[in-house]
């Protein structure tokens, strides 16, 4: 089984791009963020003609989640329990953003997972950032609790990163979100549940990115940064084969601005 996460930064505007890279690749799962769509406006027809079903959770051009795969999709979950909500207006009630989708695909359960910005240190967003981390190290800590051989994908766009081998200059980021210790904390408090990163004992660093700005040739200069992760339970873990970053998806016109990372599981 091939399992895959990609930030495609707006779906209908990469479509054409993703569902080549699905054929090339023989992905079997792909779980996408930022789709940037509501769920009316998502472009099945492509994937269905390569013999993927889709979810989508999309509420408007903000955000977005979506898994496709061609190995069944089961028990289809919108939200973990206990997610936070948010609203940036006083008068406008608070409500759950499009930023988590969970299913069943081939005996796995994914989820697809697009966790907030956090915009700027000690902004609302951030504090909003580290209850919805705090929420999801909870909820899952708890599926594990309740089936510790269950088999679960944690995958996708995480907005941190953990290490300072995972951002090319620790000077330009020091007074940013993404690498401060709160959210770093939060990242590894996810990972203590037992939740392991599958990628990167085959992607080590530093050096090696997911995410690399439009802006000042960052790619082609090596300014990235690595956000986007599969944390996967211990019977997913133990499966995993090979895992790689396909920063080649990242090169030419239309491109995201993130790159797919992609894992191989045995059985």
């Amino acid at each position: 089984m091939r399992l895959a996460t990609w930030n495609v930064n707006s779906i209908r505007a990469r479509v054409d791009r993703v569902t080549d890279w699905l054929s090339r690749a023989d992905v079997d799962v792909l779980a996408m963020q930022e789709t940037k769509c509501n769920d009316e406006q998502f472009p099945t027809m492509p994937f269905a003609a390569l013999g993927y079903e889709v979810v989508h959770c999309g509420f408007s051009q903000w955000n977005g989640v979506a898994i496709a795969s061609r190995v069944g999709i089961d028990d289809v979950t919108v939200g973990f329990d206990g997610q936070p909500t948010w609203s940036d207006k006083p008068d406008i009630e608070a409500a759950a953003e499009a930023r988590a989708l969970g299913a069943t695909c081939g005996g796995v359960r994914v989820w697809s997972l697009y966790i907030p910005n956090g915009r700027f240190v000690d902004s609302p967003h951030y504090r909003y950032k580290l209850e919805w981390l705090a929420a999801l190290r909870k909820t899952s800590n708890a599926w594990l609790t309740d089936d510790p051989r269950a088999q679960i994908a944690l995958v996708g766009d995480w907005n941190i990163a953990p290490t300072d081998d995972d951002v090319w200059s620790v000077e330009a980021y020091r007074d940013s979100t993404h690498v401060t210790p709160p959210e770093r904390a939060a990242f590894d408090a996810i990972v203590d549940t037992g939740f392991a990163d599958v990628v990167r004992p085959f992607t080590p660093g530093p050096g090696v990115f997911t995410y690399w700005d439009y802006t000042r040739l960052a790619f082609q200069k090596r300014r990235g940064m690595r956000i986007d992760f599969v944390l996967g339970s211990p019977a997913f873990a133990e499966r995993v084969t090979h895992a790689e970053i396909v920063r080649e998806e990242r090169k030419g016109k239309g491109a995201s601005d993130h790159a797919p990372v992609l894992v191989e599981l045995t059985g």
